[in-house]
């Protein structure tokens, strides 16, 4: 670690908040540093800083900031401003450098001189801290000139990116998710995510959905079988036979007719395909080849034309690519070895990581690209003549896009194909001299049909468009009305929503919903206590939204959980306020002061989504000031009608709740209903047993309102709350 012998920065602590948060509806880590003496040391007093800084990380320079424009950072930087603000930034790009989009970040003072809280949008919190360390370590060595490798944190950060964030895939189809407003839960510490929530929900891993019949995946790793399905169909494949041996493998080829292919069955990725055989001695080497990628091998007769991958998603083709052979010019002087290094590996599209278009060719992976060497007579240590053109590999990347050329007969086919054997995903390989042509005409086939198909190939295609095959994906899972939600119901107030909550949950099972509870006397599905301590926290509220039973939820959050963990949800269809929290016992957060609180609180009113409802207390002035937060619309509460902000919001056409007398009033305009008596004997009942205010009730009344809960289920929920379902 750097650390100028005069300044330090000093991390307190550090806070991984999961869910919607008061910082904004994505998941951050905030940590808390301590700058000491750097307070007095903005950045333009440092000698040197700023260009130091840039230097290393020229990506600062595209930076925004609060000036709004491309620039901007940096002349924040030049005008002077604090190591906390410049850390948000450091940590931002470093985790863009290692393929971690982030982009929100932001930095505040905590309030005791030189603490500030720095906070940045993560995918996955270790890295965002490792990012935070070397951040502090990166300015601490740019204010004291000293070196820094800035190299070696990026490639540290890029392995952890690549070893624990999803996969780009996956994170595709998340990304594409989360442009139409459907959540997602990962399940696993791989490409395991949940689309939606409870009932509601679907899963993914990778391009695999719950859709995906496993019966499918297998019949797809059978290549003969696949064929054998393929031909019964109509859908041209190329004849071929499995084969045991060497020597029944050139038998094999004699009887399909020269040139043929020999592979794998139950391969992937091209390993172990030899193309285009004509010779004894190729066929029984590309045999040994096959057999250690795969548990048969197939003796296939060769399609004449080029490779194609087509991607079919729930029964139609939505992108196509054409695959490339790689090529080297001799030079007289390299040996093929180098000439792959200064032809094709280096090409900037060429890495290995997986984020790359095209891979990286390395003859040791590749011993079918050695037999073709040796087919032209040829080792990896030859020196081609000057001009000479050498084939290395004739199977490659599907590398270029060739999506708007698909003959429709070619789509058909292709679809058709997919659905033969059983995938709603599939990537479906093809070989044609003309993919803009019918495939029967020109002699083109169906060689292999795949489970699983990698994306990239489609997102990030060497030339030509990328396609958006992640929103395909997520189309294909959820009907264009749908957005993978249950009916969300989230309370938060000054420790006075547990039995709200109760009421609320249990209107919603009366309703016929499978509802889960989360509170602070347990965690509930429909009657039954799953725990008995608080669930209030993100890990164990989040079980509900992972349930495929539950089609309702409820969940009370307090202040504390909120700054410290985040809303186990990311939106709600109810968000209701009891009451405005206090600061009291919130100190260790650095809240001090009441007046604070608004700010943290509107949360669960920012969260509400467009077409839910926001439950207010008009009883409470900063609760009700809450109301401009919401996206939706608002119903107001109050004991007394002659409140103000009700009779205003009643004079709007808006919906309020309120007492005349013991009576429970629903009232829009000059609408009135008439719910229950908060003086009949068996509600007096159920409020003493359950203590229960007139608050309470006049909440749950109104969320029941907004959840179109009918009166007269509202008025036998009351009566009967509390009771198990037996009793009924």
């Amino acid at each position: 670690m750097y650390r100028s012998p005069e300044f330090s920065i000093q991390f307190l602590r550090t806070t991984y908040l999961r869910g919607p948060n008061i910082w904004t509806y994505r998941p951050v880590l905030e940590t808390w540093i301590d700058i000491g003496t750097l307070e007095d040391c903005p950045s333009n007093t440092l000698p040197g800083f700023v260009a130091r800084l840039t230097a290393w990380l020229p990506g600062l320079q595209e930076h925004r900031c609060s000036v709004g424009e491309v620039g901007g950072f940096i002349q924040r930087l030049e005008e002077g401003t604090w190591p906390g603000h410049i850390l948000e930034h450091v940590a931002l790009e470093l985790q863009s450098r290692a393929g971690m989009q982030t982009g929100f970040g932001k930095a505040r003072e905590a309030g005791p001189r030189g603490i500030y809280k720095v906070v940045i949008r993560t995918r996955h919190p270790e890295v965002s801290q490792k990012a935070f360390s070397y951040g502090r370590d990166l300015i601490l060595a740019a204010i004291a000139d000293r070196h820094f490798d800035v190299g070696s944190a990026i490639a540290d950060l890029t392995q952890m990116v690549d070893s624990l964030c999803i996969g780009p895939s996956t994170a595709c189809i998340v990304d594409a998710a989360a442009e139409l407003d459907i959540p997602h839960i990962r399940l696993n510490d791989g490409n395991l995510v949940q689309l939606g929530h409870g009932a509601s929900q679907r899963r993914i891993w990778t391009a695999e959905t719950d859709q995906t019949s496993a019966i499918a995946e297998s019949i797809s790793k059978d290549k003969d079988l696949t064929k054998t399905l393929l031909a019964t169909c109509g859908v041209p494949v190329p004849q071929g036979q499995i084969v045991k041996s060497p020597a029944q493998a050139w038998e094999a080829a004699l009887d399909i007719g020269l040139p043929v292919c020999v592979k794998p069955t139950d391969g992937n990725h091209a390993r172990g395909v030899s193309l285009e055989l004509t010779s004894q001695a190729e066929i029984e080497s590309a045999y040994a080849l096959a057999l250690a990628e795969g548990s048969e091998v197939l003796v296939e007769r060769h399609i004449l034309g080029d490779e194609h991958r087509l991607l079919v998603v729930g029964g139609r083709v939505v992108a196509a690519n054409k695959g490339e052979q790689a090529h080297v010019i001799g030079d007289g002087v390299s040996t093929i070895e180098q000439l792959i290094e200064l032809q094709i590996n280096s090409d900037p599209r060429r890495g290995e990581e997986e984020d790359f278009p095209l891979d990286t060719v390395r003859l040791d992976d590749h011993p079918t690209a050695v037999l073709e060497l040796q087919r032209q007579g040829l080792l990896h240590n030859s020196v081609p003549s000057l001009g000479q053109q050498v084939l290395v590999m004739r199977t490659g990347n599907m590398a270029m896009d060739v999506t708007d050329l698909v003959h429709p007969d070619v789509a058909e086919l292709v679809a058709l194909a997919a659905r033969v054997v059983g995938l709603d995903i599939a990537g479906v390989d093809l070989v044609v001299k003309d993919i803009s042509k019918p495939l029967k005409a020109q002699g083109g086939a169906i060689v292999e049909v795949n489970a699983g198909p990698g994306l990239l190939m489609h997102l990030k295609p060497a030339s030509g468009k990328a396609r958006p095959v992640g929103e395909a994906i997520v189309r294909h899972l959820f009907n264009s009305d749908e957005a993978g939600r249950i009916q969300v119901v989230g309370l938060m107030g000054n420790g006075d929503t547990t039995g709200p909550a109760k009421l609320i949950a249990w209107l919603l099972h009366l309703k016929g919903l499978e509802t889960g509870l989360a509170c602070a006397c347990g965690l509930f599905l429909g009657n039954r206590r799953l725990q008995k301590n608080s669930a209030m926290g993100w890990e164990t509220a989040q079980r509900l939204l992972i349930n495929r039973a539950v089609q309702a939820a409820v969940f009370e959050t307090t202040a504390r959980h909120l700054l410290t963990e985040g809303l186990p949800y990311d939106r709600c269809q109810i968000g209701l306020v009891t009451s405005m929290p206090k600061a009291e016992g919130l100190q260790d957060l650095f809240v001090h002061t009441d007046a604070q609180m608004p700010g943290f609180v509107r949360t669960q009113i920012d969260v509400v989504l467009p077409n839910g409802v926001a439950v207010l207390n008009a009883q409470d002035e900063q609760v009700a000031a809450l109301a401009s937060y919401c996206d939706g619309e608002v119903i107001f509460y109050a004991q007394n009608e002659a409140n103000p902000i009700l009779r205003s919001h009643r004079a709007n056409e808006g919906k309020v709740v309120f007492a005349r007398g013991n009576q429970v009033i629903w009232a829009q305009g000059k609408q009135e209903t008439e719910l229950f008596s908060l003086a009949a004997t068996t509600t007096s009942k159920i409020i003493k047993i359950h203590q229960l205010s007139r608050n309470d009730l006049l909440a749950a009344a109104s969320a029941a309102w907004a959840l179109d809960i009918s009166k007269d289920l509202i008025r036998a929920g009351v009566k009967s709350f509390g009771q198990s379902p037996t009793a009924h």
